[in-house]
């Protein structure tokens, strides 16, 4: 996860490229991006309409050749607007507590300020203009590429080769065509007489980060170890069953639809599938005990009324979907 300009306005290109190429180009440029979890605000949570300084940086680049020599238009002419500027934004409000959280080049384009090579944009040559406004927003790789930190990763593991799942081809020296890496450092030569093991498996692997500037490796392999974690919490989590998360968050076990001595529900009182006492599918009190509607309809006992009140209606009472009662000659329903 990290920062990388996701839209580009353009107002004035005068170049040779169009502007499909230069967005493309400038989306691939890499922005510092230290602590972007906590530094920036999601798109989808951010309350602003078209970007505000808590989810979205602002980056701007004007750059004019007035000579005859051809002029290399670089990623060091991105300049960043610094948060809390007015008349950025369409709608301007109040930054909020992801800015103090950003590092103090956070939104800048990788080795502007410590002397590194550049990213080439395009060339300009006299007369040739190219004025531009970039807003920076946080992703993931799986959207798009541009918001992958990592521009390589690889992996060994029995530098030895004691396994054998190699087979080093050479002419006259295996070790001198075939060099050992550096991890063969961290463990044991293997001896001239030491024994096969076919059941031997490997238990350590090497693995090496290299990214593109915006974020330093061991940030990015402990965030990745940490969403691996929490993946892998929500699937034991899903697997589990209703009482096992009772258990685990504390609550009270629920009927989950299973048939008790008084009914579908937990508690006395009326039918149905209420988890309290009355009737209906809500959980309401029982006529018999409270004042409480009789049904999920209902807006007054009928121990009140004399009557049930009807399904839909606001007060007046009718005969239905109440609860019978006993009369002289009978039962009222």
């Amino acid at each position: 996860m990290k920062s990388a300009i996701d839209m580009v306005e353009i107002e004035i290109n005068t170049t040779v490229l169009p502007d499909e190429f230069i967005a493309h180009r400038l989306g691939m440029v890499p922005l510092i991006s230290t602590n972007c979890d906590e530094a920036v605000r999601n798109t989808r949570d951010c309350t602003c309409l078209a970007g505000c300084d808590s989810c979205s940086l602002m980056l701007c680049l004007n750059v004019q050749c007035n000579d005859d020599s051809t002029m290399d238009v670089t990623s060091h002419h991105l300049d960043l607007v610094p948060a809390g500027t007015r008349d950025v934004w369409a709608e301007y409000s109040e930054p909020g507590e992801e800015i103090a959280k950003r590092s103090e080049n956070f939104g800048k384009p990788v080795g502007k300020d410590d002397g590194s090579p550049p990213i080439l944009i395009c060339k300009v040559r006299k007369g040739q203009q190219l004025k531009l406004r970039c807003v920076a927003k946080k992703g993931i790789a799986k959207e798009h590429a541009k918001w992958s930190p990592c521009s390589a990763v690889a992996f060994e593991y029995d530098p030895y080769n004691k396994l054998r799942h190699t087979t080093h081809w050479f002419e006259q020296d295996e070790r001198a065509e075939w060099p050992l890496s550096a991890n063969a450092e961290e463990e044991e030569a293997p001896r001239d007489n030491e024994p096969f093991d076919f059941n031997a498996q490997p238990r350590r692997f090497y693995f090496e980060v290299e990214t593109d500037g915006s974020l330093g490796p061991q940030e990015v392999v402990m965030k990745g170890l940490a969403e691996l974690q929490t993946k892998l919490a929500n699937l034991i989590l899903g697997l589990k069953s209703q009482p096992d998360l009772d258990m685990l968050t504390g609550a009270e076990p629920q009927s989950n639809g299973q048939v008790v001595a008084n009914g579908w529900g937990v508690g006395g009182g009326g039918g149905g599938w209420g988890v309290g006492g009355g009737s209906g599918w809500g959980g309401v009190a029982s006529p018999s005990r409270a004042s409480a509607p009789t049904n999920a309809w209902s807006s007054s006992s009928p121990a009140n009324s004399g009557g049930a009140t009807s399904a839909w209606g606001g007060g007046a009472t009718s005969a239905g979907w109440g609860s019978p009662e006993q009369q002289a000659n009978g039962w009222n329903v």
